[in-house]
């Protein structure tokens, strides 16, 4: 992983690009708007713990943890923990998976999905900004606003929805370390899924 650079909300917004995200270091601070046009800053959670996930729906890799359920399962869990779950959409206009408000809307409807928001980042500046190569790709930042956690889901990187079953969920796992106040023991893993869908 590169430089961690903190980077203040209106520099992110004046930005096309911000180095990627250092497990253990202090998350950058983004601003996006959700679903229903209301902006939302990572800033705004500091005090809890935060999800982030990259989403394209279009993508067979996200379609396994969605169409199974284990997605929303994750949503729900990390939330009955006390954590805000942020998922985003970095496609670009014209390319697979980008969503408007109005579809985004619809698509958490029709998958009974629970994030806290749906955020919507066309041109990609957040999604360069941590990295995120493929959907899914998660991320975990602690109460303090410490990056704890990067990559997979799981450890079971198929599109193949039986192979959840037996699968690690590295996230709510990371989570739940965090939560008891240990040491993230897997910190990073190898993000597995469809590339994101950035504009260039």
């Amino acid at each position: 992983m590169r430089l961690l650079v903190p980077f203040a909300v209106a520099a992110l917004a004046a930005s096309p690009a911000v180095a990627d995200q250092v497990t253990g270091q202090q998350a950058g601070n983004f601003r996006l708007m959700d679903a229903d046009g209301r902006a939302v800053t990572l800033a705004q959670f500091r005090g809890k713990p935060v999800v982030l996930e990259w989403n394209n729906p279009g993508c067979p890799y996200v379609q396994k943890h969605y169409d199974s359920g284990n997605m929303q399962a994750a949503q729900a869990k990390a939330r009955a923990m006390g954590a805000v779950w942020l998922t985003i959409n970095s496609g670009a206009p014209g390319k697979q998976g980008h969503l408007t408000g109005a579809q985004a809307k619809a698509f958490v409807a029709d998958k009974k999905a629970q994030p806290t928001a749906y955020l919507l980042d066309p041109q990609g500046r957040v999604g360069k900004g941590y990295g995120a190569k493929t959907t899914p790709h998660l991320y975990l930042i602690d109460a303090a606003g410490k990056l704890v956690y990067q990559g997979g889901i799981d450890d079971k990187p198929t599109a193949d929805q039986a192979d959840i079953a037996g699968a690690r969920n590295h996230l709510l796992a990371a989570l739940a370390e965090v939560k008891a106040g240990k040491k993230v023991s897997v910190p990073e893993s190898r993000p597995y899924g469809c590339s994101v869908k950035y504009a260039d």
